[in-house]
């Protein structure tokens, strides 16, 4: 996934889609090219991971467009989770998943995620499934939570990124 600077003159939901894959693109920058102890590694007294936050963004992109947004049912791998056992199951199973399986994961989550948002087409559309508190969000809304959310996850994979060798910058 290439990373490539936002259109500052396009419509708001293309400037929400630009946004958003730049911060997909940070993500995956910073999780690959790694070695399997750099894909485990953590800081300090967190248990985070480059291959939880991967693993952890897939969910979120599959649960929020999918589920949310387009109304569909949960696919596998998050139909069968045991999240009863684990509620942060994609965290503690990711670092004993392959890299590039859990890369690829993610990658199709947001296949996905961009398609859905084509389809509904309006930043004012409204989710087909209800939120746990019972709200119905627009397409803007998830658009701009999954922007903070990826935002907020790059700078957990800076820290867990430089500290295995060295890496920083954007």
């Amino acid at each position: 996934m290439e990373r490539t600077d936002p259109d500052d003159s396009v419509d708001e939901l293309t400037m929400l889609s630009q946004y958003l894959d730049y911060h997909r693109a940070t993500l995956v920058s910073k999780a690959s090219g790694l070695d399997d102890a750099g894909w485990r590694a953590t800081v300090g007294a967190s248990e985070l991971t480059l291959a939880g936050l991967v693993k952890h963004m897939a969910l979120v992109e599959d649960s929020w467009f999918q589920e949310t947004m387009a109304g569909e049912e949960p696919r596998e791998p998050w139909a069968s989770a045991p999240w009863d056992d684990d509620h942060d199951w994609e965290f503690h199973t990711a670092p004993d998943d392959d890299p590039a399986a859990v890369l690829a994961l993610y990658a199709e989550s947001c296949e996905r995620s961009r398609a859905t948002v084509a389809r509904l087409g309006d930043p004012e559309a409204r989710a087909a499934r209800a939120t746990r508190r019972g709200q119905r969000p627009t397409l803007r809304w998830v658009m701009l939570h999954m922007l903070e959310e990826t935002a907020r996850h790059n700078g957990h994979a800076d820290l867990i990124r430089e500290s295995v060798d060295g890496s920083t910058g954007e």
